[in-house]
């Protein structure tokens, strides 16, 4: 068993200076060798960090004991090895990047569906559910008749809820809309635009695919494949256990079994995705640091690397 605990936690919560926080949740975080990121805003919190099982305890005190955070709902799992090398907390005007002035879920919000209520809101014939997260997590699974906005990026959620929101009143239809994202944060927030577009019946998958994928059991599950996460695991399935995936360095893109199988998968270097869109100089980069980390591995050391999983579409590697 690992001894090192992962926590995904955020809420939306106002903190009027969240500059006052900072310093003072850095240093209490690093006297526990606390390693991860945490997001602060206006609009609350938002992180991924991991520390030594014998610390988490104390470490969730000193997160619940934040301004309005007492309760303070996170999502814990275990880890073969630490998955970040630093820790930053950092400010930023949103805890998770929609773009739209004014949304606020501390003001207003959807429904929280619980994990073990979740199955009968979405096998309802009149419940349309709305996958929120980007699409190439989308493509590593999802649940039973999830509509896939094909979003890059969180921003373009609301530009497409606008469009789609016009095709479903062309309808007559006035359905209920259910909506889920990894841990909650990108769905809830989700909740408290579409509700003010004049939508009633919203709701939300209250702590997100990673409490689903802990609470409910493979054999009731509704959700089909993995799921992809912010940190060195890369996916988990049920049980919140580690996934098959792994990631691109050249594309910082999840790669599959097959994917890893393929004529063009080069590990460390580029995958069938990216293949002959990486640069020759970066080629060369990254098969010299492929090396590194195959001396690193003979030498029984970890080689120096990015401490969060980024992508293209995340840069802040926090879900």
């Amino acid at each position: 068993m690992s001894d090192i605990c992962v926590i995904a936690f955020y809420k939306f919560v106002r903190f009027e200076r969240p500059d006052l926080i900072q310093n003072d949740l850095m240093a209490a975080l690093q006297r526990r060798h606390v390693k991860g990121t945490v997001l602060l805003s206006e609009e609350g919190l938002n992180g991924t960090i991991a520390v030594s099982a014998v610390h988490a305890d104390q470490t969730l005190a000193t997160l619940r004991g934040l301004p309005g955070c007492g309760d303070l709902g996170v999502k814990t799992s275990t880890c073969r090895d630490m998955p970040f090398l630093r820790l930053k907390v950092k400010i930023k005007p949103e805890i998770v990047t929609m773009g739209v002035p004014g949304t606020d879920p501390t003001q207003l919000v959807g429904s929280y569906i619980k994990p073990e209520d979740w199955n009968t809101l979405i096998a309802d014939p009149d419940t349309i559910v709305i996958d929120t997260r980007n699409d190439y997590e989308v493509e590593l699974g999802t649940f039973n008749g999830a509509i896939n906005p094909n979003t890059e990026t969180f921003r373009q959620f609301p530009d497409w809820f606008d469009k789609y929101k016009r095709d479903l009143a062309a309808t007559g239809r006035t359905p209920k809309i259910a909506m889920f994202c990894t841990g909650g944060i990108r769905c809830e927030k989700a909740t408290s635009y579409v509700k003010a577009t004049g939508i009633e019946e919203v709701y939300h998958l209250d702590g997100g695919i990673l409490k689903y994928l802990e609470t409910v059991d493979a054999d009731n599950s509704l959700w089909h494949g993995e799921c992809f996460v912010f940190d060195d695991r890369v996916s988990v399935g049920h049980g919140l256990m580690q996934g098959d995936y792994q990631l691109c360095h050249a594309c910082r893109m999840p790669v599959s079994r097959e994917d890893r199988a393929h004529a063009d998968f080069e590990a460390g270097v580029s995958c069938p995705k990216c293949i002959g869109t990486i640069s020759a100089d970066k080629l060369a980069a990254l098969r010299e640091r492929q090396k590194q980390v195959r001396l690193a591995a003979a030498r029984g050391e970890n080689h120096i690397g990015d401490d969060v999983i980024m992508t293209p579409r995340n840069k802040s590697g926090v879900a």
